[in-house]
C-alpha cells in the first residue's frame, strides 16, 4: 500500500514532535503575529526542500513541497495541509513542567499540537519527495482564535494557486484516545459576535420612577432572545444565541444610564445567519422602545460555517482505517456549534477537517477537561498518529485524488 510505512516513521519522529509541541506550549502567542512560533517552525524544517512564503498581514507561513511532477501535468495534483499556531488569552492551571511562561496566555485549544503534527507531516513527506506526484502546501496559520488568520493569508496571496483539496486536524482532549471523527456537510457553525447597548436615564436607586432604568429592560431582552430562538427557528437547522456578559452600573444605589451586553450567535446555514440578525435587532429595539428606551445592536461577523465535502470525508475515513485500523474512524451524527476559520479554505476548495481524540488511554474521556479549559491536557502519544494521518492524506490525495 502507498506510503504504508508512514505511521512507523512518524513514531520514529515522536521525540522531536513532542519536544516541538512543548516548546510552543511554553511560549504561547496571541493573534495574527506569532513570531516565536514561526521561528520554531522554520528551525524545525530547516534544510528541507521547501519553498517558503510569508505575507504582510500575519506571521503565517506556507511551505511548499514539490514532488516529481508539477500540478497540472498528467493528472498531478496540489493538496494543502493546515495547522494553526495561536493561543488563547487565559491562564494555565495544568501544573505541567512545560506550562506557559507567559502570564495570562495558554495553548488551551491544541494549536501547539496542530503545529507540531504538521511539522512532523512535512518532515515525513520531504523524506519521500521523489514518490510524490504533485505539490503539498503546508499552511502554518496564526490568528485562528477569532482573528480571521486564514482569510488574511488567502487575501495576501499565500495560497495562490489554490489547492485541489485541503485537510486539517483538530485535537479533542475529551474524546477517546486516538479516535478520528468527521462528518460530511456542516461540521462547525458560523459564529458572530453580538453587542447590545440599552440607553436610558439614570438616577437614584430609591426613585426608579424618575429614571428610565435600562437594567430590567436588558434582562427582558435576554429572556426574549431565548424565546425567539426556540419559537422562530427550527431545531432541524440549529441556532444558538448566548448573552455571555452584562455590564452596567457602578454601585448599589445608582441606576445606570446604560447597560451593555455581549454574546454570540451561531448558525449552520446562511439563511438563518441572515435571519437571526434581523430578528435580534427587532426584538432588542422593540422591547427597549416599549419602555421608552433605545437599544443599539451591533453584529460583528465571525467565521463562516465549516462545511466538509462528502468526497473528502469518505476519503479521510478510508485513509484513517487503512492507517490506524478499522475502528479508528467515527462518523459524527451532528455538527458542533463551535467555529473554525478553516472554513475560509473550505469555501474555496473541497476538503475536510477531522477531530483527533487526545484523552489518555487509561482515563475516562468523558471526565477530561475540554478545549478552552485552564486545565486542558493532551496525551502526546497520539501526536505521531496525527502527523502520519496528515502526511498520508496528502500523499494519497496526490496519488489518487478523492478516489
Amino acid at each position: 500500500m502507498l506510503h504504508a510505512d508512514l505511521l512507523a516513521a512518524a513514531r520514529g519522529l515522536a521525540p522531536d514532535i513532542v519536544a516541538l509541541r512543548r516548546a510552543i506550549h511554553a511560549e504561547p502567542e496571541l493573534g495574527l503575529h506569532t513570531p516565536r512560533t514561526r521561528d520554531k517552525v522554520r528551525a524545525a524544517l530547516a534544510g528541507l526542500p521547501l519553498d517558503w512564503r510569508e505575507g504582510p498581514s500575519t506571521t503565517g507561513l506556507v511551505a511548499t513541497l514539490r514532488g516529481s511532477a508539477a500540478p497540472g501535468a498528467a493528472g498531478a495534483r496540489r493538496v494543502l495541509l493546515r495547522g494553526d499556531m495561536d493561543a488563547l488569552p487565559m491562564p494555565e492551571e495544568t501544573g505541567l513542567a512545560f506550562a506557559s511562561t507567559v502570564p495570562g496566555t495558554m495553548h488551551a485549544c491544541g494549536h501547539d499540537a496542530h503545529t507540531a503534527m504538521l511539522v512532523g507531516a512535512a518532515r515525513l513527506l520531504c523524506a519521500r519527495q521523489a514518490e510524490l506526484a504533485g505539490e503539498v502546501q503546508f499552511m502554518f496559520q496564526p490568528g485562528e482564535e477569532g482573528h480571521h488568520g486564514a482569510r488574511f493569508m488567502l487575501d495576501d496571496g499565500l495560497i495562490d494557486p489554490l489547492p485541489d483539496a485541503a485537510f486539517a486536524l483538530h485535537v479533542m482532549p475529551n474524546a477517546p484516545h486516538g479516535l478520528v471523527g468527521g462528518r460530511a456537510g456542516p461540521l462547525l457553525a458560523g459564529a458572530d459576535q453580538i453587542d447590545i447597548v440599552v440607553e436610558g436615564r439614570g438616577g437614584h436607586a430609591s426613585l426608579p420612577h424618575e429614571t428610565l432604568d435600562p437594567m430590567p429592560v436588558a434582562c427582558e431582552i435576554v429572556m426574549a432572545l431565548q424565546a425567539m430562538v426556540t419559537r422562530k427557528f427550527s431545531v432541524h437547522d440549529p441556532v444558538v444565541l448566548t448573552i455571555a456578559r452584562i455590564e452596567g452600573g457602578s454601585t448599589h444605589n445608582v441606576i445606570a444610564d446604560r447597560v451593555a451586553m455581549r454574546g454570540t450567535m451561531r448558525t449552520l446555514s446562511p439563511a438563518n445567519r441572515a435571519r437571526i440578525r434581523e430578528s435580534l435587532a427587532m426584538v432588542a429595539e422593540g422591547i427597549a422602545a416599549a419602555h421608552g428606551l433605545t437599544a443599539r445592536v451591533t453584529v460583528t461577523e465571525g467565521f463562516p460555517v465549516t462545511v466538509c465535502d462528502p468526497r473528502a470525508v469518505d476519503f479521510g475515513e478510508r485513509i484513517t482505517r487503512d492507517l490506524l485500523g478499522a475502528g479508528a474512524f467515527q462518523r459524527l451524527a451532528d455538527p458542533i456549534m463551535g467555529a473554525e476559520d478553516f472554513a475560509y479554505l473550505l469555501e474555496k476548495v473541497p476538503g475536510a477537517m477531522f477531530f483527533l481524540g487526545m484523552a489518555h488511554a487509561d482515563d475516562d474521556w468523558r471526565q477530561c477537561c475540554g478545549i478552552h479549559s485552564t486545565r486542558m491536557v493532551l496525551d502526546e502519544t497520539v501526536l505521531p498518529h496525527g502527523a502520519a494521518l496528515l502526511a498520508t492524506l496528502g500523499a494519497r490525495f496526490l496519488a489518487e485524488g478523492f478516489g
